[in-house]
């Protein structure tokens, strides 16, 4: 059967799938929505499909945030330890134009819905130039990330000022003189309320439990470096020894007037950030419990305590949404994800997600890892494993940590250990090619 493959999205995991899968010399077209490579990284002021602020930095540094075929060596040696989003948007854009991407891939196009009548015979409709086409597939590869559909908390009461997401947050400035409430404890409420506080009345931020706070730097070392160090050793010992690292660097919680961190190390995801308890000891952020209830411009809190708020702003996630799947077909909103190696589904075999996984680092090495697999299957170069039923469900059942029961914690896996499972199904050319993590000790 001569194949025809349909990537959806074209951010940081569709254009490394794409890449891949055209070295195997297969027939691919990848849709996206935008005009130009980057997904999210493509940043605008407007409220869109980016999540990203005016201010974003990536939170994992350059050296475990590359490509292996396109590393940022290759794309400009100058770029920051821990790259701005602009810095990532022209480095996507690069690996696009450095591997002859762009015509496979038509911008500007929404996939509207996307129905398997067959087995590998995909009916995916799309919108382009307010025309809905519909176009036939073999295969189907997943990759509009899950940062789209922004989770909404809801509280007893009614709130009279504006209560955002943070995804419909841009930068500080129209928050000037405003009394800001936060909700959140990871790593965008903490960017939110960092740099809202250098512009407001007052920001205070509500976490519901402690959250371990990261910084970037450890002994003047990206601190994802220093734990990939110790990434040969058991994660139960390895996540003792960071939070000892931790605990001597930055002491405790409750220093800060934070509440204490109640879980394990990797229970939930750590928020990397300096600046966040400085402006709290600096008194220009306000340490907040859960809330309560809501009444008019006041915020009740759990220990008893009222704010007066003039805009709440939730940092609260994002739900895990394939919207162009009937949710009878697919839906891991709520999880769980038995998929093996966070892409291989147990029954349709001509459907693939990259991407979709949210590891202890970034993200895009491992697609790029999985989009190899993925064109060696598509190529007839790798086999589907026949047990793939009980594989997909061994992922949800033996997860590299025991997470807290949310549904943000439905797709977490430990970088070393996933980069490892990967690179087991890789030729043996590519099994010596491990990230370089001494080159910064200065």
């Amino acid at each position: 059967m001569q194949k025809r493959i349909c990537v959806i999205g074209a951010g940081p995991s569709g254009i490394t799938a794409l890449k891949n899968l055209k070295d195997k010399n297969l027939d691919v077209v990848c849709y996206d929505r935008n005009n130009e490579v980057g997904g999210n990284w493509i940043y605008s002021e407007n409220e869109s499909h980016s999540s990203v602020f005016d201010t974003t930095h990536i939170i994992s540094s350059k050296t475990l945030s590359q490509y292996e075929d396109f590393t940022f060596e290759d794309f400009d040696p100058t770029v920051a330890d821990y790259p701005s989003h602009d810095e990532l948007r022209r480095y996507f854009q690069e690996y696009a134009k450095h591997f002859g991407l762009y015509t496979h891939i038509e911008f500007n196009t929404v996939v509207q819905n996307c129905k398997r009548v067959a087995k590998n015979k995909w009916e995916v409709t799309i919108l382009q130039n307010n025309k809905e086409v519909v176009e036939t597939f073999t295969d189907l590869v997943v990759c509009n990330g899950h940062h789209s559909v922004p989770r909404m908390p809801e509280y007893p009461g009614t709130f009279d000022g504006a209560f955002i997401h943070s995804h419909n947050y841009k930068k500080a400035a129209p928050f000037a003189n405003q009394r800001v409430l936060v909700i959140g404890g990871g790593n965008s409420a903490c960017d939110v309320a960092v740099e809202t506080s250098r512009v407001s009345a007052k920001t205070s931020i509500s976490w519901r439990r402690g959250y371990r706070i990261i910084p970037k730097f450890f002994f003047g070392i990206p601190s994802d470096i220093v734990g990939a160090r110790s990434a040969w050793l058991p994660v139960k010992i390895r996540s003792w020894l960071n939070d000892k690292l931790l605990n001597i660097m930055l002491g405790k919680n409750k220093l800060y007037g934070l509440q204490e961190v109640k879980t394990k190390f990797g229970e939930t995801h750590p928020t990397i950030n300096d600046e966040l308890l400085y402006k709290i000891r600096h008194g220009k952020v306000h340490p907040k419990v859960d809330i309560e209830k809501l009444e008019g411009e006041v915020v009740h809190f759990k220990d008893g305590t009222t704010e007066h708020v003039d805009v709440i702003i939730a940092c609260t996630g994002y739900v895990l949404k394939h919207s162009f799947f009937d949710e009878s077909f697919v839906d891991y909103s709520d999880g769980p994800v038995p998929l093996y190696l966070k892409m291989f589904h147990p029954e349709y075999h001509d459907l693939f997600f990259v991407g979709m996984f949210q590891p202890l680092g970034c993200i895009w090495p491992g697609s790029e890892l999985q989009s190899k697999i993925l064109a060696n299957y598509l190529a007839g170069d790798w086999r589907m494993p026949s047990n793939i039923k009980k594989l997909c469900e061994r992922e949800v059942t033996h997860p590299h940590y025991k997470q807290i029961n949310t549904p943000r914690h439905t797709i977490t896996v430990d970088y070393h250990i996933f980069r490892k499972a990967l690179l087991k199904q890789l030729p043996k050319q590519w099994v010596s090619k491990e990230p370089v993590v001494m080159d910064q000790s200065a």
